[in-house]
């Protein structure tokens, strides 16, 4: 059996939960053929964002606080984490490679005040180029033939998109099976930089937030795993978060659809394309929580059967969004009207969430993140508004929060929105705008920001989803 383990920050935040993911992985690899991939320690991701921000404003003294905190974190991580002096050396010298070129980008933007998006990316990578040998180094030490690679060097090829680069899937899946299946067929047990890739020319990339989950899924589809096994601190996806829900209830099976749905929203942030390689190939992936082992956690699969009788699996709340409209009775029966508006915002390099438009097509409603709102307004009003066009007004909500309803049972039942809205309005709380994919597993709605927790309770508690897995259903 060829599992994929991935261990988020949480589970590599220490010297001892290094050593614990170690332990797991060579219990592990006593029955199956492993590979491992781990994300930044900690909270590191974050720092080297603050690191990037201080590098672009040329503030010396902050970035040498920051490299010398970063560099003195994981050699002391290394110390508490590998006592065999022979390993420890083999770990040093991948470690000072890296501090070494991760000091030198730092430094070089510092002295410019600017930072491009390659750099910007390569210093990114350091995180996972920091965690990932000092887990090497214990499987090493615990006796495992274990190989230290970069997703680059594993074969992730992106195009040059730094920052949220697109893995090249089929010269990528090529690339990992050549690179990896041999390895495998050896017994020895890959240990692979998540969040990162390399462009054709060899320039390091990232993959976005959430990236070691799609380097995962990608290396499992590319060798034929058998199973993923993602690891964080949560128990699993959950029918709401848990901190706006207390009696929230984790979903032991979902559907790779549903999970989708779910990617975007939710406690557990998945990067957006994570389900994509193993969907295809129908390899189960589950979300397990790293402080509870013997929890089986989520399983996300073909055709699950738990929970057939629920329509609804989960409520998920996005926080820190607004609304953009733009209006105009003359967009009536225009066609290419849409995709102008929408040719704007892409070319501001703007994500949307959510989208709404009256059946009298006089406005289109966007849901985007909060920090792009003012952006986008600004785009909008100068590539649309005046001229004697067809658009006649750019509206703006900041103090808005999205939810989705989420469940592959809503295609086939009736009355899903009612029981929502019922349940909303029995709260005296107004929808402000509603959009459904077209899938049939999700429903979205905004709310007031101040109505938004209020919300995600009264649609949680009138589909029953405390009472979960109180039955087989």
């Amino acid at each position: 059996m060829k599992v994929v383990m991935k261990f988020g920050g949480s589970s590599v935040a220490s010297a001892e939960r290094i050593r614990n993911v170690a332990d797991r992985v060579k219990v592990t690899g006593k029955g199956h053929q492993v590979v491992v991939i781990c994300s930044a320690m900690g909270d590191m991701t974050d720092e080297l964002l603050a690191l990037c921000a201080d590098a672009s404003k040329g503030l010396e003294k902050q970035v040498e606080e920051r490299l010398a905190s970063i560099r003195e974190m994981h050699l002391a991580a290394l110390a508490a984490t590998v006592s065999e002096k022979s390993v420890r050396r083999q770990v040093l010298g991948v470690l000072n490679v890296t501090l070494s070129q991760l000091e030198k980008l730092a430094r070089g933007s510092t002295v410019l005040g600017e930072l491009t998006p390659r750099s910007r990316d390569a210093i990114l990578s350091c995180g996972e180029r920091l965690s990932n040998p000092l887990v090497w180094g214990a499987l090493l030490e615990r006796g495992m033939d274990a190989v230290y690679m970069t997703g680059g060097e594993a074969g992730i090829m992106t195009d040059d998109r730094f920052g949220d680069a697109n893995p090249l899937m089929e010269v990528t899946k090529f690339q990992v099976k050549e690179k990896l299946s041999p390895l495998l067929a050896e017994g020895k047990t890959p240990v692979v930089t998540g969040y990162t890739g390399a462009t054709q020319s060899g320039d390091t990339t990232t993959l976005g937030r959430g990236g070691s989950d799609l380097t995962a899924t990608i290396i499992a589809s590319a060798i034929d795993a058998d199973e993923v096994w993602i690891w964080s601190d949560v128990d699993g996806l959950m029918t709401a978060d848990p901190r706006l829900v207390p009696n929230a209830r984790v979903l032991r099976e979902i559907s790779y659809e549903e999970a989708g749905e779910m990617a975007v929203f939710g406690a557990k942030a998945l990067h957006p394309r994570t389900l994509e390689p193993v969907g295809e190939k129908g390899i189960p992936v589950r979300f397990r929580n790293t402080f509870k082992p013997s929890d089986q956690g989520t399983v996300v699969k073909r055709n699950p059967k738990l929970y057939s009788k629920n329509v609804v699996k989960a409520v998920a709340l996005v926080k820190e969004v607004a609304v953009i409209t733009v209006a105009g009775a003359s967009m009536v029966g225009k066609p290419g009207s849409a995709a102008r508006i929408f040719d704007v915002i892409a070319r501001s390099g703007i994500n949307v969430l959510m989208i709404s438009q009256s059946v009298s097509e006089s406005n289109i409603s966007m849901v985007v993140a909060r920090s792009s709102m003012e952006k986008g307004a600004n785009a909008l009003e100068l590539a649309l508004l005046g001229q004697g066009g067809v658009f006649r007004k750019i509206l703006t909500e900041h103090d808005v929060s999205a939810i989705a309803i989420v469940g592959g049972g809503m295609r086939s039942t009736k009355g899903v929105a009612a029981t929502a809205f019922e349940a909303i309005a029995a709260k005296g709380i107004n929808v402000r705008m509603t959009a459904s994919g077209s899938s049939y597993q999700n429903l979205s709605l905004v709310v007031a920001e101040k109505d938004a927790k209020e919300t995600v309770r009264a649609i949680h508690s009138a589909f029953h989803l405390e009472k979960l897995n109180s039955h087989s259903g």
